[in-house]
């Protein structure tokens, strides 16, 4: 199953401050950060596969965790879990619906563990309660922090076969490799059911059987292999410009029929079968212009219902006619994308979502029997009379030709006829997604509202790189980063100022992870494009990044190396830092907002302490925002409402938009300010209260 699970975190009450309503009369009001980005009021809807409950999240005392309520009465709905610091962000029903199954790791090293909480008892189990993985002399394996070195739990499979088991991977072993357990999610036993040397992947089935292993190829292809009697051989062998964009997906409910995401043979990743029996193959579907993106399955027969694309937006195509008058129904009752978002086990009751860009998610509960679907909430009850942005998707071509899918959200008050044209050129935040194997998408995003609402233009660009579009889209960008990879990024700016969208003396640049990267990129390599940066989590030395990616992506290695570049070579390491923002660090004369996690696993807390460092001895101005109990991302809403707070400020200073003071967003946050607050104008006040 390809299904998106994306909680979303937005919202709680409405705080305006008097002083910030004395804005000219066209502009609207400011929103304040915590309606944006704290909690949501509830989210994630489930239905229990008997269809005789439902759950969803919500905040007790100001963290997120899973409430239960009988399905004909959702007021009497209690919370079940009682996380009190992270909050509960991945979670779904067990097949038995006597528990909820969620994930929670540790100050965000992503450690996660496994927990099964009894819903009408509340008995909490953590089926993952190891704590340490040893080292080859047998003592625990110590972090350069001094920490030990935890396992990291993930589902591999769940089956309404076993409704009191599921599949688990566990790294307790070797933290490199997840090896399989099978484990009774009500008394904790834990079964080995594959040990693992090689593998990065397994393919399981309803019957929990081990069907097929996947490995990397050194030439960064993968293979997928099938068990037999000597051990493994080979089913399948999958090249390089593949590798991203094709892979086994599930069975139909005989078990020899293959489901597969496959590009090979074409550019986009289509939706194909494969007879394990004689064989054959079949195209299923396919759209020349975007990747297959998510599929419906059946609970039980597991036939495949729709397939879905998505090149400017969501578009489903019906594969099975049964259920087209349901999806024409529900298309029918409320403005937006259409998400199922659960079903019960008989496939009676439906969940489902209505995605917009310009309001709150509102989630219904759908009764095929009945064809009638009954409104339950929103996601985030006080935005639904607030004026928001609308979203436009927009194609900008780059200078080789290539078409870069795009978002581009105005202050809805620049754009009164809504032709994704300002009335003036605008300050602009260009916004980068994170990954680089993901992508921007039309919908509701916090960021963009927030940002549009202080006055800027806000730019989202699937550059280069960006997952969706072919696998031709993603090889372009091989060995191409801060290369043609930022070529696209700049190309999509020099757009705006040519269509009078943004003013060239007032762009920012500012996203998470490779978005962190990219940033650090356009104050290095462009350094007079920009008027300032703001990097979350971002690499500064790709060399470094490299070499400490958590133990457990080892067996994915030869994926980074042939498209980012070789650090186990001389010359791969002289190639890294020649696309590394550290290297050039000189270059910076363009102010910038750094925030870190202490714990990110993924792009270590030293990628920010060296680049701090380096401008610090070069005299170079940077403000340094450190969280101690933050991983990749700042997943607690406090933590995010401060680094939200700062950057607000940040962006006013330099691009001349709107910003609402601090005020309390610092409370019960972790922020830590190393350096730099001096910078940032009443930084140090709000520091001090």
């Amino acid at each position: 199953m390809l299904r998106k699970l994306t909680f979303i975190f937005v919202l709680l009450t409405l705080t305006v401050s008097l002083a910030l309503l004395t804005f000219c009369a066209k502009e609207e009001a400011l929103i304040s950060r915590k309606l944006l980005f704290d909690n949501p009021d509830k989210a994630a809807l489930r239905v229990s596969p008997n269809h005789q409950m439902i759950s969803y999240l919500a905040p007790v005392n100001g963290v997120l965790n899973v409430y239960v309520a009988p399905i004909e009465n959702i007021t009497a709905a209690a919370p079940v879990t009682n996380d009190t610091l992270r909050g509960v962000r991945t979670y779904f029903w067990a097949f038995n619906n006597e528990q909820i199954i969620y994930l929670q790791d540790s100050g965000g090293d992503e450690n996660w563990q496994v927990h099964a909480v009894n819903v009408k008892t509340k008995e909490d189990k953590n089926l993952t309660p190891i704590e340490e993985i040893p080292g080859p002399d047998g003592n625990p394996i110590t972090l350069p922090n001094g920490k030990k070195l935890r396992p990291r739990a993930q589902i591999q499979d769940i089956s309404y076969k076993f409704p009191n088991e599921i599949l688990i991977g566990l790294n307790n072993r070797n933290p490199q490799y997840h090896d399989l357990y099978r484990v009774n999610i009500q008394t904790g036993e834990m079964a080995l059911l594959q040990q693992n040397d090689q593998f990065m992947g397994f393919q399981t089935d309803d019957d929990f059987k081990m069907r097929f292993a996947m490995q990397m190829t050194p030439d960064g292809g993968s293979e997928i292999l099938i068990p037999d009697k000597k051990g493994w051989k080979s089913f399948e062998k999958i090249p390089m410009e593949d590798m991203l964009t094709t892979q086994p997906i599930t069975f139909d409910k005989t078990g020899q029929l293959l489901y597969m995401i496959d590009s090979r043979g074409r550019n986009t990743a289509a939706l194909t079968s494969v007879n394990l029996g004689t064989g054959e193959k079949t195209l299923i579907f396919e759209n020349p212009k975007a990747d297959l993106s998510d599929i419906m399955v059946h609970p039980t027969e597991k036939t495949i219902e729709a397939a879905a694309s998505n090149y400017l937006r969501t578009e489903w195509k019906i594969l099975d006619e049964s259920i087209k008058v349901d999806i024409d129904y529900l298309q029918s009752v409320a403005r937006g994308d259409v998400e199922i978002t659960s079903r019960s086990l008989d496939n009676q009751i439906w969940t489902v979502a209505y995605l917009k860009d310009d309001g709150p998610i509102a989630y219904y509960l759908y009764d095929r029997s009945k064809k009638k679907a009954d409104f339950l909430f929103t996601n985030r009850k006080n935005l639904e009379n607030v004026n928001l942005s609308t979203m436009h998707p927009v194609i900008i071509n780059s200078r080789d030709g290539m078409e870069l899918i795009s978002y581009l959200t105005l202050p809805y008050w620049t754009d009164p006829d809504g032709d994704a044209r300002p009335d003036k050129a605008l300050p602009m935040v260009l916004f980068v997604h994170g990954g680089p194997w993901a992508r921007d998408s039309w919908g509701y995003d916090s960021y963009h509202q927030w940002l549009s609402n202080r006055g800027y233009a806000v730019l989202a660009v699937n550059y280069r790189g960006s997952t969706g579009f072919g696998k031709n889209f993603i090889n372009a960008s091989n060995l191409e980063w801060a290369a043609k990879m930022h070529d696209d990024l700049i190309d999509a700016v020099n757009w705006t100022i040519e269509n009078g969208i943004a003013d060239k003396n007032k762009i920012a640049i500012m996203g998470g992870s490779y978005g962190g990267y990219a940033t650090l990129v356009g104050l290095t390599f462009t350094p007079d494009v920009f008027a300032c940066g703001v990097d979350i989590v971002g690499p500064s030395n790709l060399r470094t990044l490299l070499e400490t990616i958590p133990p457990y992506w080892a067996p994915m290695l030869n994926m980074f190396t042939t498209r980012v570049g070789d650090h186990r070579t001389e010359e791969g390491r002289v190639f890294l830092e020649s696309r590394s923002p550290l290297t050039f660090v000189d270059k910076i004369k363009k102010p910038l907002l750094i925030g870190q996690g202490a714990n990110d696993p993924r792009v270590k807390q030293s990628e920010a302490d060296q680049i701090v460092k380096a401008m610090q001895e070069k005299n170079i101005p940077v403000t340094y925002v450190l969280y101690s109990d933050e991983g990749h991302g700042f997943a607690r809403p406090e933590n995010n409402l401060s680094f939200n707070a700062v950057t607000d400020i940040f962006l006013a200073e330099y691009l001349g938009g709107r910003f609402e003071p601090v005020g309390d967003d610092f409370k019960g946050s972790s922020i830590q300010i190393p350096t730099g607050a001096e910078f940032i104008p009443t930084l140090k006040d709000a520091l001090n209260k």
